[in-house]
């Protein structure tokens, strides 16, 4: 109620109203950017679509304009970059971050953002903060003391109970308004939970609602306290990306958890790295090697109320805490979907991307076949080497085509 309550104050429908107002009128010196979500629009016609109505066979210097249009387009704006940095609102949500266009609008609304802003850092962020150190402090200290039982189902129903528990506390250090769908879909025991990746708090918003045993990278900082104090308690799996030892133990790791049907399961985001809430990438295809059951969850947050995307390269975790804990909220749905499993003569790469897609079409997310690796790694020589294959395939052909048709021309 308290929630719901200030979220209808400190977001009313007439400042939003206001500011699509002041977009409407004229305003000098500015460029007007296409209806569509990108600077540019682009051409999704394929390469050997495009090139064909150009000639009919072998190479010609036209060519090379596609290829130098396309360059254009990912210099201006690639499809790929902009997913990892926060989304661009269409109207401004009184937060700091926002759009050029939405800096100034009514001597009104610039008052009601100081009030904004007076109420989110003196007043709502000291509440946040004691809750988080309590959910944080309870959650360390919770696990550790676990950890130190015996095996038994004592221990996994104490492990639960501090997890749920502190969970629960968090999620309400951020204001958290979660609205879960489809219940009766939730992962069982022995199954693998795979979902899109936001941020760190993806975890805390699933284990609001039930248990996992969770697998991810290696963090430092706080982050890293966390993670060495919750696998004490529970067999979560946390790894050093680096080291392809890690690998195959994480591998054989994962087939065990599943093969007991009495383990929680196993909570994975397949991405490997946080994308900013509006699209989903490639799917690494080790999480479905592995065999099982897989439970897709598809998770959407409400960017009006709060940005809940972590920028891992700009921000550290405190920084990105700080971040949320001073928006307005975070509004967030969570879709859990049918269960999935491999078919037959389906490689694990097609069930990913049949999972990925499912995910997609239920979060309204923009699907892209990119690897989320490209954060921090430059584009691979496979990904160049098949558009190099695919025209050399097509000159190839054309002029297979074009010798038959110029020898039944002779004839």
């Amino acid at each position: 109620g308290v929630a719901s309550f200030h979220l209808s104050v400190f977001f009313s429908q007439w400042a939003t109203i206001r500011i699509e107002k002041g977009v409407k009128k004229p305003q000098p010196q500015m460029l007007k950017i296409p209806a569509a979500n990108g600077i540019i629009e682009r051409d999704e016609t394929p390469m050997e679509k495009e090139i064909a109505g150009l000639h009919r066979m072998e190479f010609q210097f036209s060519d090379i304009f596609y290829f130098c249009r396309k360059g254009f387009e990912a210099i201006v704006e690639d499809e790929v970059t902009q997913r990892f940095s926060s989304e661009e609102l269409v109207s401004w949500n009184l937060l700091t971050r926002t759009n050029v266009n939405f800096h100034y609008v009514s001597l009104r609304l610039t008052v009601v953002w100081v009030i904004g802003v007076i109420v989110r850092y003196c007043f709502l962020l000291p509440l946040r903060f004691t809750l988080a150190a309590i959910g944080i402090t309870s959650m360390i200290v919770g696990t550790t003391v676990v950890g130190q039982l015996p095996n038994s189902s004592l221990k996994n129903y104490l492990s639960e109970v501090v997890h749920l528990t502190c969970s629960r506390i968090l999620v309400r250090a951020l204001s958290g308004t979660i609205h879960y769908h489809n219940k009766e879909n939730k992962p069982q025991k022995g199954g693998i939970c795979v979902a899109n990746h936001t941020s760190p708090i993806d975890a805390i918003i699933l284990t609001n609602d039930g248990c996992y045993a969770m697998v991810g990278q290696v963090h430092g900082g706080l982050m890293g306290v966390i993670q060495r104090a919750t696998v004490k308690a529970c067999p979560h799996v946390w790894f050093e990306r680096s080291e392809i030892k890690d690998r195959h133990l994480v591998t054989k790791r994962l087939r065990e958890h599943v093969a007991d049907k009495n383990k929680l399961p196993i909570l994975i985001f397949p991405e490997g790295t946080c994308i900013n809430n509006t699209s989903v990438m490639m799917f690494k295809k080790g999480s479905f090697e592995i065999g099982g059951t897989i439970y897709p969850v598809a998770i959407k947050y409400d960017p009006q109320f709060g940005d809940a995307f972590w920028n891992s390269s700009k921000y550290n975790i405190v920084s990105y805490l700080l971040r949320i804990m001073t928006s307005w909220a975070i509004v967030c749905h969570v879709w859990y979907m049918p269960p999935m499993v491999r078919k037959d003569g389906e490689d694990a790469v097609q069930f990913a991307n049949r999972v990925r897609s499912a995910i997609a079409r239920q979060g309204g997310l923009t699907e892209l076949p990119w690897d989320g690796g490209l954060k921090r790694a430059k584009v691979k020589d496979s990904f160049k080497e098949e558009q190099q294959k695919n025209y050399s395939k097509m000159l190839v052909r054309n002029g297979s085509q074009g010798c038959l048709s110029a020898g039944t021309e002779s004839d």
